[in-house]
């Protein structure tokens, strides 16, 4: 094992993954000899040229339409858009486009396509440049939506999203960029669509995604021992690991989704959905969402974490659930 950072993790997935297979492509802005704006791309212009690693004009749709085309004729691109943001410029390629593909060919044309964004809050960035989408990519079909809440899930899964022959939505964190995990060496994977316990509990579920399993593992941590918390990183947006969910949720009885997302038709409402439709009888009580709140994030940060979930937050919301004021 060795202890790197997030965006660290992402360098070597990259890395090791166009040294695999030489079809293996870049796309975006200022990944070139700069690395990349988060430094997700360094060193790979240097070490694969130009004929790899494209960097591009300010354009979305064209990174993003590029990439598609290239994606349906052989390559396996890797397309970055700075933002999550700016990927409404190219929701046609995204939505229309790569999502349908493979369908309106009747199966003739794969599209192996990963488009890495970076999104969220806590750097005090504003409306336009801190939302979280995950639950827009998640209702298109064809698409799969992936949010890694560490190093060693974000190479893992990045380099299984590299060889999936499905758009693959990557979203990674921007809080996570410096921090450190540990990662083991050699070639290793981790599978789309498998959720993970993060911590072992008995009392209450809590089910998180990105920077929020973080938050719920502090919050777990200042409840012990009044309360034992489990938590499951899902890791996988869609496809999402309900079974994992609902196995936890017949041990606790109760469970909480906690993300970052406003919370109107936020990815919380369908776990709740799948819960009630599947586990409704193992239920000690009704199942909450806490995430943002219904309002375009402010530029003011005492204002924006009043906004988004904080660990305080989910501690509280537990403590209320079960009644332990």
């Amino acid at each position: 094992m060795k202890e790197i950072t997030f965006v660290n993790a992402l360098n070597e997935a990259l890395h090791e993954e166009m040294e695999r297979d030489k079809n293996i492509i870049l796309i975006g802005e200022d990944i070139g000899p700069y690395g990349g704006v988060f430094g997700v791309t360094k060193g790979l212009y240097d070490k694969y040229g130009f004929d790899r690693v494209k960097q591009t004009p300010i354009s979305e749709a064209a990174i993003v339409g590029s990439a598609v085309g290239a994606a349906i004729t052989g390559l396996r691109p890797v397309a970055e858009i700075m933002y999550l943001d700016f990927i409404t410029l190219a929701m046609d390629q995204v939505v229309n486009q790569a999502a349908k593909l493979y369908f309106m060919s009747g199966g003739q044309k794969n599209v192996p396509l990963v488009i890495r964004a970076q999104y969220g809050t806590g750097t005090a960035e504003a409306a336009q440049h801190s939302q979280c989408l995950e639950a827009w990519f998640s209702h298109v079909p064809g698409l799969k939506v992936v949010m890694p809440s560490n190093a060693f899930d974000a190479k893992g899964l990045l380099k299984s999203s590299i060889r999936d022959n499905n758009p693959v939505i990557f979203l990674e964190h921007r809080l996570l960029y410096s921090k450190k995990f540990n990662v083991p060496d050699g070639d290793w994977i981790v599978e789309i669509g498998k959720g993970n316990i993060n911590k072992i509990g008995k009392d209450i579920t809590v089910v998180a995604s990105g920077i929020m399993v973080e938050r719920a593992l502090q919050a777990s941590k200042e409840l012990l021992p009044e309360i034992d918390v489990e938590v499951i990183d899902l890791r996988t947006i869609y496809p999402l690991d309900m079974d994992l969910i609902l196995e936890s949720i017949k041990k606790t009885g109760k469970v909480l989704v906690v993300h970052e997302a406003v919370t109107r038709f936020g990815i919380g409402a369908e776990i709740v959905r799948n819960i009630v439709e599947f586990s409704f009888d193992y239920l000690d009580s009704p199942p909450k969402v806490l995430a943002s709140l219904d309002v375009p994030i402010p530029y003011s940060y005492p204002l924006e974490q009043a906004v988004v979930p904080q660990k305080n937050d989910i501690v509280r919301t537990i403590k209320e659930m079960l009644n332990k004021f």
